[in-house]
């Protein structure tokens, strides 16, 4: 009997072994504290590392089963959260790009001499709206310039410790998304001139990109007057911005331009100096390469500075600036040249970068002063027209006749032909000439 009772005891356990009971699987079930008498287990299993995880349990028979899901509302959420972060990413990584490729800080010096020239080329009243759009295209085009120098200088730049952590050079951005960019942005400038300013204006951009991309970008590795050839494309924003305002060339136009292209020796002399090894590196050839000692390269400097001085008389003459103008000028030229002075006789990196400094404090300087000491058509007209007024005295029949003449349309009047045309003089494109005398 004993031996019957152990086999069916022994059966009994292998049936429970085969077919585990519901209370066994909760003592052994490793889910969390958080699920009532189910934190009473002796298990060691780790526990859930959500609790956010919800817990499905289904009874089949005997058996409970318990499935955990993840949480699919968080990952729902979270998604969106990374794609923005990844486009904020993206639009992060190409505006830097694109702002090193077009050399920013230079654009905007571009852009600064050519508002300078338009604000000229006005007058006395400012297109505001003309004057924005015109430098909004200029640096359009400045951009395009200097991304195409930079697409067609990759193994140049790659070899400078200077330029060796540019867009192409360290890989950022690929040549062809380059010259994508650089085609877009000139295209887009040039239009813009076109449609808002003029079709001079345009045609200086898109000539002024040309010679700075096409001419002056592969001059730099066969020949040292590059320099010079750099000059003429600085040259010819300020004539841009004049064109751009009164639709014409004239003498006058020429004055910022000429400063601009005297102040870029010395600046170019002095950078290029100091940064001998770096263009040897990138296979430039430059003027001071070929000058070991540095003399000729500090002659070329002082004898551009000398060549400022003159021009704050001359704007005076021309009617373009006062007379206050034509001393802060001079002072302003004499300050360069006694850096470039120094520089010539020593030539030390020291006195290369103090000419540097001084090139770059002048011509903010000198821009604004012509802007805030420059003669407004009217002004002109009107200390003109009082001389007239004084020299002259007035019969009764001039009388009559300014009296008929202010009753008639503005449009239908006729200028008087008894005295010259003064009010022909500030639109001349020689100001400086007598004003035309017209007989009867």
């Amino acid at each position: 009997m004993w031996r019957r009772n152990s086999l069916s005891l022994s059966a009994k356990l292998a049936r429970l072994n085969s077919n585990p009971s519901p209370f066994l699987f909760l003592r052994t079930s490793p889910i969390s504290h958080r699920h009532g008498p189910l934190a009473r287990s002796n298990s060691t299993a780790p526990e859930s590392t959500s609790a956010a995880d919800s817990v499905t349990c289904s009874q089949s028979g005997p058996d409970v089963r318990c499935i955990a899901t993840p949480p699919a509302v968080g990952l729902v959420a979270s998604a969106p959260a990374s794609k923005a972060k990844e486009v904020a990413d993206l639009v992060k990584h190409y505006s830097r790009c694109y702002w090193e490729l077009s050399k920013a800080r230079l654009s905007m010096l571009v852009v600064a001499t050519s508002g300078t020239g338009y604000i000229l080329g006005s007058g006395s009243s400012i297109d505001y709206l003309g004057l924005c759009c015109t430098c909004a295209g200029t640096m359009m085009v400045a951009a395009a310039a200097n991304s195409l120098n930079q697409v067609f200088e990759v193994k140049n730049d790659a070899r400078m410790n200077r330029t060796r952590l540019r867009p192409l050079p360290s890989g950022r951005i690929t040549r062809p998304h380059a010259v994508m960019w650089a085609s877009s942005m000139g295209l887009a400038g040039t239009a813009l001139l076109a449609c808002e300013a003029n079709t001079l204006a345009a045609g200086l951009a898109a000539s002024n990109l040309v010679l700075y991309a096409f001419v002056y970008t592969p001059l730099k590795q066969i020949h040292p007057v590059n320099t010079w050839v750099g000059a003429i494309v600085g040259a010819i924003p300020p004539l841009l911005g004049w064109a751009a305002a009164s639709g014409q060339i004239s003498l006058n136009s020429m004055m910022l331009p000429a400063a601009l292209y005297f102040w870029q020796l010395p600046h170019f002399m002095a950078l290029a100096y100091l940064c001998r090894k770096d263009y040897v590196d990138g296979g430039f050839k430059m003027f001071s390469l070929a000058d070991p000692s540095g003399y000729r390269t500090a002659w070329v400097a002082l004898r551009n500075c000398l060549y400022l001085l003159p021009l704050g008389y001359l704007a005076y003459d021309w009617g373009i600036a006062s007379g206050w103008f034509c001393v802060e000028s001079t002072l302003l030229a004499l300050a360069i040249s006694s850096t470039a002075g120094l520089f010539l006789f020593n030539r030390t990196t020291k006195n290369a970068r103090r000419m540097f400094h001084a090139s770059l404090l002048y011509l903010p300087v000198f821009m604004g002063g012509l802007l805030v000491h420059r003669c407004y058509d009217n002004e002109l007209s009107a200390t003109v027209e009082n001389s007239n007024q004084l020299a002259e005295l007035p019969s009764s029949s001039s009388l009559d006749g300014d009296r008929t003449r202010s009753s008639t349309p503005r449009k239908n009047r006729r200028p008087a032909l008894s005295r010259p045309p003064v009010a022909y003089a500030s639109v001349a494109p020689f100001p400086f000439l007598p004003a035309p005398y017209v007989s009867n």
